[in-house]
């Protein structure tokens, strides 16, 4: 291995790596284009299960993601507009933030991960889900270290425990912009909406919250929880986000300097912007 590589070398080199790393998959054809590469790799690294990897490779792929995230674009809290600056007159105007992309971009202390019970992330390869792209532009640590917590957990209370819904995991932010990640398993809503669906997305905002001032985390990324793949409708928990965060802030509001709910759709940002403007 060169010292230095260029980037379309580490994509190379990674792809043969976790190719090699993979039993079921060490003989598939590498396709000759960057965009099939990176899909290759994503993939591999999704269905990868947690276990050590080789320092050079990991190495190599701290390099690699390095650059990838550098190449989306840190997004440092200095340039996300409070709600003030926007002219809102909410309360906590001066500590809100509603902004809009990809979250794995943001360069602030704590990212908020819409988990599953297994805390594993997604395995699914090159699912478009907030936990298979936090995963992927964090790499392969970030699930090491999950598991690392959940066989502690399982020691503690049982092989067959899983993570409770509205209880936060606080793990590294590994190669992406933030400094943490915190993973919370937010409520599954399978037929009407009931009133402790609502009760457990208010604690996951709030216990996310509560985590991030234990820890002296002043600035905290909230994704729209629950309302995925877990069908919790998407106006109602805006509602409930932003109404959970604003009493939060009516008591702890020293301890924090910013929280910005992000969103990736337009739909939700006016969802938002009609809470919040």
């Amino acid at each position: 291995m060169k010292e230095k590589m260029t980037q379309e070398q580490r994509l190379d080199y990674l792809v043969e790596e976790f190719k090699a790393d993979s039993e079921k998959y060490r003989d598939l054809q590498t396709p000759q284009d960057v965009d099939g590469k990176r899909r290759i790799l994503r993939s591999l690294m999704n269905i990868r299960m947690p276990r050590r990897l080789p320092d050079e490779v990991l190495t190599v792929q701290d390099e690699y993601l390095s650059e990838r995230n550098a190449e989306k674009g840190p997004v440092p809290l200095a340039e996300i507009p409070t709600l003030a600056e926007q002219g809102s007159t909410v309360a906590h105007a001066l500590q809100l933030s509603l902004w809009q992309g990809d979250i794995t971009r943001l360069a602030v202390d704590a990212i908020v991960n819409a988990a599953n019970s297994q805390m594993l992330g997604c395995f699914v390869p090159m699912h478009t889900c907030i936990d298979n792209c936090i995963h992927t532009f964090a790499g392969v640590q970030l699930r090491s270290e999950c598991d690392r917590q959940m066989k502690l957990l399982r020691a503690k209370y049982g092989r067959d425990y899983e993570q409770p819904t509205a209880v936060p995991m606080l793990t590294e932010g590994y190669n992406l912009p933030a400094k943490k990640v915190i993973h919370i398993v937010g409520p599954i809503v399978e037929g009407p909406l009931t009133e402790e669906h609502e009760r457990q997305l208010a604690d996951c905002y709030r216990n996310t919250l509560d985590l991030c001032a234990e820890n002296g985390l002043r600035s905290v990324a909230f994704c729209c929880i629950s309302t995925g793949v877990f069908h919790f409708p998407a106006d109602r928990a805006a509602e409930i986000a932003v109404r959970t965060v604003a009493e939060w802030l009516d008591e702890h509001g020293e301890r924090m300097d910013r929280v910005i709910f992000n969103v990736f759709s337009d739909k939700d940002r006016k969802l938002y912007e009609r809470l919040l403007y």
